[in-house]
């Protein structure tokens, strides 16, 4: 009893120095910068460096590289294990049930509300309902749900609704497929939203919505919508992964209570390389919309359209090329993790369970690039949901004020830090050396610190907009 008292105290002791350390790193991170939103066509200014360049990309990475030192002093398997396998469970099926079909029905009508008021509505994006309901309601508002709370897409779900009603072909989903289709989809999406009116011309927003509708049912009626939806729909997997890291976790029974993160140290989270790659589109995706609004990003587009080139096609070339280059990274971190820790696990396998970590810095980017594009269009939201028919004279945008940069830059360096304690966990879990475990971190840890400065590195830049693009 006196040596886990012992153990519990000196534990104690490293975490309130963890915490400490942590809270003045992010004092010195958000002290040097007031950075806005810096999504792609959301915003139109960003706030100035008021120290050199260098220290406040240090200041950001030294957090994530503070954190990590901090938390391989945490070597008690049973704390570590009390952290990610305490649960309470809710056994509320029945609740579940009504409130599924509640949320259902809702889905079903905001899908023909969106493409009803697409065609019949104003025709602007900023004071169309179809426009704000997709993108601040949907990708920003929606998202943000399901990694603070608990993922709503499947009892929301429209598509998966429809496909329900209809008669299932139930032929063999391919294995070989596993997340592909989600992985090509979600690539897709991303460069038709950069290249297409989709936020200024809601009637091509409807065209979207009714090309992606036609895609994703014709899957599910060919394969059955509990696999479909499962693996090849790109909006359910990324509500899936996103929700991983909520503290409400679905059960069989109703539904569980963890620690935020909790969920990414299972080993079910991921379980192949298709959904690495989903992964790591997450983190690139929002990366990559960040680059092409910036001066780097900018010069780059326009040196290659300078050569003849289509500016969409550099746009999807950008796109594929970074992805890749992503993946690279990560695959080499792997095999680095393998050689370091000198274990006989595969490179594969170690890159599927370092993968979940990724789901907490996407979580992290995504807040920081729509936490305050939320929050100025909120009214403007309102205002078209209680009018969809009838443009407001004056929509209602939210300023921001100076210092609300300081809330983006917390969210990636905390995205990172969860980040970091989930790495730690899952090392302790697969190697049973703690100096094994810790020597297995180190390749993610470093491409940790890349990811947090090169994204602290693009909130620092001016936003130019995204040059050739409609609006």
């Amino acid at each position: 009893m006196r040596g886990r008292s012992t153990t519990s105290v000196v534990t104690g002791r490293r975490l309130g120095i963890a915490v400490a350390v942590i809270g003045a790193a992010l004092l010195v991170g958000v002290g040097v910068a007031a950075a806005s939103n810096v999504a792609a066509g959301l915003s139109d200014s960003r706030g100035d460096i008021s120290v050199p360049t260098w220290l406040y990309l240090a200041s950001g990475g030294g957090t994530v590289g503070a954190m990590a030192l901090l938390t391989m002093l945490v070597t008690d398997r049973e704390f570590i294990d009390g952290y990610h396998d305490g649960t309470f469970d809710a056994p509320i099926e029945s609740a579940r049930r009504i409130g599924g079909l509640l949320l259902g029905t809702l889905g079903v009508v905001g899908l023909v509300f969106v493409l009803a008021v697409g065609i019949a509505g104003p025709q602007r994006g900023q004071v169309s309902a179809t426009v704000l309901v997709t993108f601040v309601g949907a990708r920003a508002l929606l998202t943000m749900v399901a990694y603070t709370v608990g993922d709503p897409w499947p009892a929301l779900n429209p598509w998966r609704r429809i496909a329900d009603a209809l008669p299932s072909a139930d032929v063999t989903y391919p294995d070989r497929l596993a997340s592909w289709p989600a992985v090509g989809a979600l690539l897709g999406l991303v460069w038709i939203e950069l290249v297409g009116p989709l936020s200024t011309s809601p009637r091509a927003l409807v065209v979207a919505i009714l090309g992606y509708s036609a895609f994703t049912i014709a899957g599910a009626v060919t394969f059955t919508p509990a696999i479909w939806f499962r693996k090849a729909d790109p909006l359910s997997v990324w509500f899936r992964f996103y929700g991983s890291v909520a503290p409400i976790q679905r059960t069989d029974d109703g539904v569980e209570l963890r620690a935020p993160g909790a969920r990414l140290t299972d080993d079910d989270v991921l379980t192949d390389l298709s959904a690495v790659a989903f992964a790591i589109v997450l983190v690139w995706e929002l990366t990559y919309s960040a680059f092409v609004v910036t001066p780097p990003g900018v010069r780059t587009v326009e040196t290659l359209v300078g050569f003849g080139l289509p500016a969409s096609l550099v746009y999807l070339a950008m796109l594929l090329v970074g992805f890749v280059g992503f993946c690279w990274v990560y695959w080499i971190a792997a095999g680095r993790t393998r050689s370091r820790a000198e274990t006989y696990i595969s490179q594969r396998y170690l890159a599927i369970r370092f993968a979940p970590p990724l789901f907490a810095i996407a979580a992290g980017y995504h807040f920081a690039h729509y936490v305050g594009f939320s929050i100025s269009l909120w009214p403007s939201l309102i205002d078209t949901l209680l009018e969809p028919l009838s443009a407001p004279p004056n929509p209602t945008v939210l300023g921001l004020t100076s210092w609300f940069g300081y809330v983006e830059i917390a969210g990636i360096l905390l995205g990172h830090i969860l980040a970091v304690w989930v790495a730690h966990t899952v090392s302790f879990e697969l190697f049973p050396g703690k100096l094994q475990a810790i020597r297995s971190q180190y390749p993610f840890v470093a491409v940790m610190i890349a990811f947090t400065m090169v994204s602290l590195w693009l909130l620092s830049l001016p936003e130019l907009g995204a040059p050739y693009v409609p609006g």
